[in-house]
């Protein structure tokens, strides 16, 4: 999508992010706030997650996830090369993108191509959907950066894990609001064991009786600002994203793992909402 494209298409909220990117000093602020610990400190969060004994899988599968990286002013590039040596530390088998990629603008994903190719790496590959920001900022362009990358990009449908975790569904699904999800399409055909990656705990919303062993959501950012406790100051939009900013939930359907994810928005400032990778262990 062009600037004059997103100008049009969103009058409003594009006066209000040519503002808040002169306001940001185009990233000089999220510098000064990176190299003063404002962006909060990244690290592994680790889930164990066991399975049915039907559903016995060859070894523990180890799974990353990792949301809304928000590439561009508010965020600085330090913490994606602090992530990509998080993953690679951590060597998982997977490696799971839950959208938002960008913040004001769709050509600051540019900046993600390392972390990308990096994340292509896992053995078993990358996969990924899209966030609300990504759409907003022209989608085409963000899923070609992916998929040069290596990564592939689940867009209401599911993906097999190679042998001999093929018995695994990656199931992918389109953002709860902004984009067109279909949980029928997201599950079709899929494999014994689903894994549902969303990019919102919203995804859970339009649900009906499909089941998964194990599902992975970002967007809330923990709050971002939060107090000591966890508790969001403000919090995020979504019926269900406002209850569920971090942490895991048990819900009919499935367990949830809700990530607080790693960049800013609006705000290069996190506080006791600290930037994550989650580590997750199906078993």
């Amino acid at each position: 999508m062009t600037e004059l494209e997103q100008k049009r298409a969103r009058p409003v909220r594009y006066r209000i992010e040519r503002l808040l990117d002169t306001l940001l000093l185009k990233g000089r602020v999220a510098a000064w706030s990176y190299r003063r610990g404002l962006h909060g400190r990244l690290a592994v969060t680790r889930h164990d997650i066991a399975l049915a004994p039907e559903k016995r899988l060859p070894r523990p599968l180890v799974i990353a996830f990792a949301s809304d990286l928000h590439a561009g002013p508010t965020t600085h590039a330090a913490l994606f090369d602090e992530l990509a040596r998080l993953i690679e530390k951590e060597q998982p088998d997977v490696v799971l993108l839950g959208g938002d990629y960008v913040s004001l603008g769709g050509q600051h994903v540019a900046g993600l191509a390392r972390l990308f190719h990096i994340a292509a790496k896992a053995p078993l590959g990358s996969y990924a959907v899209i966030g609300n920001h990504d759409i907003w900022h022209g989608r085409g362009g963000i899923e070609a950066q992916l998929r040069r990358a290596g990564v592939q990009v689940l867009v209401n449908r599911n993906q097999r894990l190679p042998a001999p975790f093929d018995n695994v569904s990656i199931c992918g699904i389109d953002d709860p609001w902004t984009g067109q999800p279909s949980p029928r399409d997201t599950f079709e055909g899929a494999a014994g064991v689903r894994i549902y990656l969303m990019h919102s705990p919203d995804g859970m919303w339009h649900l009906t009786d499909e089941r998964f062993d194990v599902g992975l959501a970002g967007h809330t950012h923990g709050g971002q600002i939060a107090f000591a406790g966890g508790t969001p100051l403000v919090r995020p939009r979504g019926p269900l994203s406002r209850h569920h900013c971090r942490g895991r939930f048990d819900f009919a359907h499935g367990p949830l793992l809700v990530s607080r994810g790693v960049g800013c928005s609006a705000l290069p400032l996190r506080i006791n909402a600290d930037p994550e990778l989650i580590i997750c262990t199906l078993s």
